[in-house]
């Protein structure tokens, strides 16, 4: 798929950008596969915000992604590619040959009619699922698991695949998307391939109204506001804040590190993401 560009009649129209879909099938979403999904607004179950700069946006429903592809040694037909309003990849719809139809997140290169396998015994080919210790390194993977059986965890969105550099002691050595390198045991499960929709990050939203439609209310920057309304506010005319970044409430941004040192996943993580800078 390609970015779709316009004709500029209006302003906004000039820089706005949006995919063509023209991989997509064009079919109703898999109606047994569909859930609801409840709009907060970015408030709790006390109606308090906790979220800002959420509300609005299009009615959705969810479609219910297989995350585990725990379905071992029972091949699959790819029978559609499709948009999903929920995230930024597209899906592709199985059919399983003991008949049940489930969704996965769809690999870069993943056709309509392939077949796909998932377990120990599967082929290592774009959008079979398997352990780790039979991936080969060097080659891309998605949908990471980080504990066995628990579904995949790292790697969903859009043009996202990370690389195994190396096994050893029941563990791969995974060159995450972010940069970061992690131990993940080799019982883990992930699935081959990249996934696709890469052009989504070539996507200029061109208005506001359709941040507004993605559900995302207007941002007021600090600098803009009165004293008392964040430590960025007042100054005499046009100013840039005075003091390093902070948010709302005082806590450094832009660099401040917030995991905790004694977090016990750390003693997974062998290279932290940005550690050269």
């Amino acid at each position: 798929m390609a970015v779709k560009t316009y004709t500029p009649t209006t302003p906004s129209r000039r820089f706005m950008t949006t995919a063509d879909f023209s991989g997509l099938t064009k079919i109703a979403p898999e109606e047994s596969l569909l859930g609801p999904k409840k709009s907060t607004g970015g408030r709790n179950n006390r109606g308090k915000l906790t979220a800002r700069h959420r509300g609005g946006g299009h009615k959705k429903q969810y479609r219910l992604i297989d995350f585990k592809r725990d379905k071992h040694d029972i091949p699959a037909t790819v029978k559609t590619i499709e948009y999903d309003p929920n995230r930024t990849a597209r899906i592709a719809l199985l059919f399983y040959a003991d008949g049940e139809k489930r969704y996965i997140i769809a690999p870069l290169g993943l056709a309509v009619g392939e077949v796909l396998n998932s377990g120990a015994n599967a082929e290592v080919k774009v959008g079979n699922s398997l352990p780790l210790t039979n991936i080969p390194t060097g080659i891309p993977i998605h949908n990471i698991e980080l504990t066995a059986g628990k579904g995949g965890q790292i790697a969903r969105s859009a043009g996202c695949s990370a690389v195994i550099i190396a096994k050893e002691g029941g563990f791969a050595r995974i060159k995450m998307p972010s940069g970061e390198i992690r131990l993940v045991h080799l019982n883990c499960c992930a699935t081959i391939g990249q996934i696709g929709n890469i052009e989504h990050d070539f996507i200029t939203i061109g208005k506001a109204g359709r941040s507004r439609w993605l559900g995302r209310r207007p941002k007021v920057r600090g600098v803009a506001m009165n004293p008392i309304d964040h430590p960025h506010g007042g100054g005499e005319g046009k100013s840039s804040g005075g003091r390093h970044p902070v948010s709302p409430w005082g806590m450094p941004t832009k660099g401040y590190k917030t995991r905790d040192k004694k977090k016990s996943s750390s003693k997974y993580i062998v290279t932290r993401r940005n550690a050269s800078k």
